[in-house]
């Protein structure tokens, strides 16, 4: 049986305050890696210090190319989409979806091709319906999906576009979110429900590759600078 051991969270408004009570919930043994993508922009950031402070697990921005590891919490940084490999963490300037970057859909996506049935997805608080896709990746790729209950969140429409057009798990108040995770990571999960759909997959690798363009065009731009700083 796969071990779920991937919990992918997504929030808009409202959601730092969401996250901070979910995550206080979590302890230090906690056998999964949590990603975070809360909708910020191209703004500074303190989101992984205050989520650091609020539990037991530490918080970081997610760095491109380093492992994911269990019991940690990444935060998408300002203007990167978060996506992951199946080992590791892929950070992109890819078009922004849903008006934003970082946004949830690309996290979940590629958290349903590489981890299938080991992902559990999350969607609190938020406008709009950023998350609504990715979670139904998710589920077509036999993983879980959760989802704040409405009448708790500070802005309804995420959690209710989810409900409406997936087949959530659970629906719960972010109160008691934490503890309903913990039991999800402990139990096994069932095996993978569908192979990732060619559109799904494509659309990824598109993502990343778009990803991948542009730091390589950073790199290029780097090396040019320090060239023409030459005396």
């Amino acid at each position: 049986m796969t071990q779920r051991n991937i919990i992918a969270i997504g929030a808009s408004s409202g959601g730092v305050a969401a996250l901070r009570t979910l995550l206080s919930e979590l302890g230090p043994s906690l056998s999964a890696a949590i990603l975070v993508v809360q909708h910020i922009g191209p703004h500074e950031s303190m989101l992984p210090r205050l989520l650091h402070r609020s539990g037991g697990l530490p918080a970081q921005h997610a760095v491109h190319g380093e492992p994911l590891v269990a019991g940690r919490v990444y935060v998408a940084p300002p203007d990167h989409h978060l996506l992951v490999t199946r080992e590791s963490i892929l950070l992109t300037r890819g078009p922004k979806e849903n008006h934003t970057r970082p946004a949830i859909d690309p996290l979940f996506r590629s958290v349903a091709v590489h981890h299938g049935a080991a992902a559990i997805g999350v969607v609190l608080t938020g406008h709009l319906d950023d998350g609504t896709s990715g979670l139904m990746a998710i589920k077509t790729c036999g993983g879980m999906a959760v989802v704040q209950d409405p009448q708790d969140a500070e802005a309804p429409s995420m959690p209710e576009s989810a409900l409406h057009h997936v087949e959530v798990d659970h629906v719960v108040p972010v109160a008691r979110m934490g503890a309903l995770l913990t039991r999800l990571v402990t139990g096994p999960a069932a095996a993978l429900a569908e192979a990732p759909t060619k559109a799904l997959a494509d659309e990824l690798r598109l993502g990343a590759s778009e990803g991948r363009a542009e730091q390589r065009a950073r790199r290029t731009r780097a090396s040019t600078l320090r060239r023409t700083a030459l005396p």
